[in-house]
């Protein structure tokens, strides 16, 4: 059993899409890999997310792309099919967790709670997603948790922004962050590609700055 840390690449920050089509999705993953930022969650919102992946692959080998909003056993052989090289949910049941770990591909189980973060750790996972993590408590949640769940690490995604990056990326307990703040929608319609660069890479500036 791996978690997502063993495949995600450069710095960890992860990238949110849900492109329309499988055209549009390889074009952000142009933009996102051009800023410098190397793994991508195309989210199972739309029905071209399974064939974004695919293509995505095809087109730039070199990147780490998984499937997230996966929700039931169905949706991770889904993923598996499409070439996902790594799973993101959203939440966690019994049931859900019990098709993930069936399946020999990493992944990264969504958390909200005390109780949610206790049943993973039950399945001896350690890696884990708080979302929507601005809802939840945000930062100021996972100190809280630090102390009991001490062998736990999160990536917070959900409202994560460039503004609150910072109060995410210096805790021991957060190994990565998630969002889709690099890649606004309106900057998609209008195929401004190179605003999404510019944020990428503004990214990785915010990420370097904060780890030092």
């Amino acid at each position: 059993m791996q978690g997502i840390s063993s495949v995600i690449t450069g710095a960890p920050i992860l990238p949110i899409l849900q492109p329309k089509s499988p055209e549009q999705a390889v074009a952000i993953a142009g933009a996102v890999r051009a800023g410098g930022l190397t793994n991508l969650e195309v989210v199972r919102r739309t029905d071209a997310a399974g064939a974004a992946i695919t293509a995505i692959r095809e087109a730039y080998p070199d990147m780490i792309v998984g499937m997230g909003t996966v929700l039931n056993e169905a949706q991770v052989q889904e993923a598996i099919d499409v070439g996902s090289q790594f799973i993101v949910t959203p939440t966690v049941s019994p049931r859900l967790l019990d098709a993930l770990m069936a399946a020999d591909i990493p992944f990264i189980p969504g958390t909200a709670s005390p109780s949610d973060i206790l049943m993973a750790s039950e399945y001896g996972l350690t890696e884990l997603k708080f979302f929507p993590a601005h809802l939840n408590g945000g930062a100021g949640f996972l100190k809280a948790v630090s102390s009991i769940f001490q062998n736990i690490q999160f990536c917070p995604t959900g409202g994560v922004s460039a503004q609150n990056i910072n109060q995410y990326l210096p805790l021991a307990n957060v190994f990565a962050v998630g969002g889709s703040w690099m890649i606004p929608q309106d900057k998609v319609e209008a195929e401004d590609w190179q605003s999404i660069t510019q944020s990428c890479a503004e990214a990785i500036t915010l990420y370097n700055e904060n780890v030092q």
